[in-house]
Order: C-alpha cells, then structure tokens, then sequence
C-alpha cells in the first residue's frame, strides 16, 4: 500500500523538521554531558502547537488527526528529542499547561516511566517506583512494580518515534557509505555493505506503511502490527548503521549509537514487544474463527 501525503501534510512534516534542528548535534551532545530536561525547547513545542495537534480548535488547539500527528512525531524520532513527548501529547486538554508546553507530563503505561522525577504531573500509579540506570543517557527511567496497560495511542505515537529513528538511521549509513572510502573505493561499492543499506530501506518503508495505515484505521490490531514493524525497523536498523560506520559508530563523534539506544529504550516502552505479539495473535485468531 502506498501512501501519499497531501500538500498540508507535507507542510507540517517539513515545519516539525525544522523545529527539530533547534536540537542540533551540538545541543544534543550538551544534553549527553548534562541530562536534563530543556524547558525551553519544551515551550517551543508548545508554542508550535506540538502537543497541541489534535486538541480542537475551539480549545485553543490547531484541530488535526491522527495522521498528522503520526508524521510530527516521526520527525521528533528522527531528531532524537528528548522528553515524555507522547505522555504530555496525549494530555493535552486535560491537564491544564500540557498543550502549551508550559507543564511536562510523565506517563505509567508499563514497567518503565521516562522522565519521572522532571515532570511536572504524573499520570498512572507509580508507588515503589525505582530509579535505573538507563542505556540511552538522553532517557531517564524509573521501574514501576504494577505496570498499567498502555494507550493503543502512545503505542501508535512510540512507533512514529521508532520510525524516524528507522529513517535517520538509513540516511546515515547511505550518506556514510557514499563518502567513506577502503582500498580507494566507497564501501558502498562492496556487495556487502550495499546489502545493508537495501534491508535498511526494506524495513523502514514496510514500517512506514503500517505506521500511516494505522493511523488511519486506529484500529489496536493495525496499531500492534506497526509498533512490531516499527520496533525492528529501528533497533535492526541502526544496528546495521552501526556496522556500516565500524568501529566509528560506537563513538560519541557518532550520531548513531545514540539512535540506537534511544531504540532500545522505546522498544520496551508499554505496548511493545510480547504485549503486541499477544494483541496481534489474539485479532488474527478472532478474525479467523
């Protein structure tokens, strides 16, 4: 299935990437030495409408759907923005500041809470919750003992955060593979590295297309599927960046790793994993009979 997206929504796409440079890899590395929430940056979003998108607009939103929303966050994946984006998102018109970014919103909605000591409301029960060291130092996170179900949403929006980090991941090991050069060659020119480059793309547009079709359907099957799609596109992905740029990639000059563990994180954020599996194989066998 191919999807085509109307001149608006490009619009949106390409204003939401331009947001998105304000998080530079320059400010993304000050974030790495000094983990923190950038408030700032945060009010920006809000200013923008970021959390705002599907709030109507008699409520002070900017009224869009679920498709648009998908494509913003699958550009906040690409650029690495840090912070409990889907939790304060979905919020918004409920809790009062989280449209306009002047209040973060952290979520319960499995065992892992991000940014849970920097938010300024939780939602969800987060009694006996433990701190852990986290892989992705951009990503703090606690452990909740009584993890609660997660929103098919946050699902839906965690998987067009995994998307985009897909997408970065295979502009990166195409761009290094053009310009890196072995025995006077691109290693794009060897079979092997090109057969890297090409599962990259496989799996970032079969992910892409179950993404934006669940956000069409909003159906918790579709938005199942494409959470698993979604999740291997991003974590295999940039694991094969990764190889692609060597030994290179596991260095802090690398954008790379940091995709990867942010990937890592995600992937075991409520909805992923066996949690999809189950919902996924239940709808098939009901649809089957």
């Amino acid at each position: 299935m191919r999807f085509l997206l109307t001149d608006d929504q490009r619009a949106l796409r390409d204003g939401v990437r331009l947001l998105a440079r304000r998080f530079g890899p320059d400010a993304l590395r000050t974030a790495v030495a000094r983990p923190g929430l950038d408030r700032a940056l945060w009010r920006e979003l809000g200013a923008a409408g970021f959390f705002a998108l599907r709030l109507p607009e008699a409520d002070g939103g900017v009224g869009l759907g679920l498709p648009e929303t998908v494509l913003a966050f699958e550009e906040a994946g690409r650029a690495l923005l840090p912070g409990p984006l889907a939790a304060t998102h979905l919020a918004a018109g409920a809790v009062p500041g989280a449209a306009d970014g002047s209040v973060v919103v952290a979520a319960a909605d499995g065992e892992l809470v991000e940014w849970l000591a920097e938010a300024d409301v939780v939602r969800g029960d987060t009694t006996g919750a433990v701190p852990l060291r986290s892989v992705d130092p951009l990503t703090p996170l606690h452990r909740v003992p009584e993890p609660a179900a997660a929103d098919p949403l946050a699902v839906l929006l965690t998987a067009a955060e995994q998307l985009g980090t897909a997408a970065r991941a295979c502009e990166l090991a195409v761009r290094h593979a053009r310009t890196r050069e072995q025995f006077g060659r691109p290693i794009g020119a060897f079979q092997a590295v090109q057969h890297l480059c090409a599962e990259l793309l496989v799996r970032l547009e079969t992910a892409r297309a179950a993404v934006y079709a669940a956000a069409v359907t909003a159906d918790p099957a579709d938005i199942a599927a494409a959470r698993l799609l979604a999740d291997e596109a991003a974590v295999r992905g940039a694991r094969d960046c990764l190889q692609v740029h060597g030994g290179m990639g596991f260095t802090w000059e690398a954008e790379v790793h940091l995709h990867l563990k942010r990937a890592w994180v995600r992937a075991q954020r409520g909805g992923g994993g066996t949690e999809s599996e189950d919902l996924l194989a239940a709808a098939l066998l009901t649809e089957a009979g």
